[in-house]
């Protein structure tokens, strides 16, 4: 099992993603938020469950989907870590966070 550590960008994404919803629905944006976190804990058993989006010298960069968000992530190399890069909307140009 690998460590799972979110980043603080990702922690950041995290919160607008909640703030955002939370405008019009505070109940709606935990759930959003609590889904995404827990769609996240796969990775500890099946860090490789996610689409291979760009190979990096750390390791490579993968994307698991959860409704219509995407949780970028980092699985090392070392095979021993994946760290939670960030989470987007899908309708973003991911392109533009990871040039």
């Amino acid at each position: 099992m690998v460590e799972l550590r979110w980043t603080n960008e990702a922690q950041t994404w995290l919160r607008d993603i909640f703030d955002y919803i939370a405008a019009e629905n505070p109940q709606a944006a935990a759930s959003v938020v609590e889904g995404i976190y827990a769609k996240s804990q796969v990775l500890l058993r099946f860090p490789d469950v996610g689409y291979r989006y760009r190979q990096v010298e750390e390791g490579e960069i993968r994307i698991l989907l959860y409704g219509h968000y995407r949780i970028a992530y980092l699985h090392r190399q070392d095979n021993e870590s994946v760290d939670i890069l960030g989470v987007f909307h899908g309708a973003l140009d991911i392109d533009r966070y990871f040039p």
